[in-house]
């Protein structure tokens, strides 16, 4: 039986960033260039991990999750 949280089978999950991080703590910049996102209106599609979950809720105020 796989484990939920670690099976690698999950969906995905697409963010778009749609707000610029300048002007925010330089560690959600970070956090941003880290879910792959270059510029504003740029999406990316990821895998539903719980890191990847708890990335977008530190800077849920920058991107959009579809």
């Amino acid at each position: 039986m796989a484990n939920q949280r670690t099976d690698s089978k999950g969906g995905t999950v697409a963010v778009t960033l749609v707000k610029s991080p300048v002007g925010f703590d330089r560690k959600q910049a970070t956090v941003v260039r880290g879910l792959g996102l270059r510029r504003i209106r740029h999406t990316v599609e990821l895998k539903d991990t719980p890191a990847t979950r708890g990335m977008i809720h530190k800077v849920k105020h920058l991107v959009e999750v579809k």
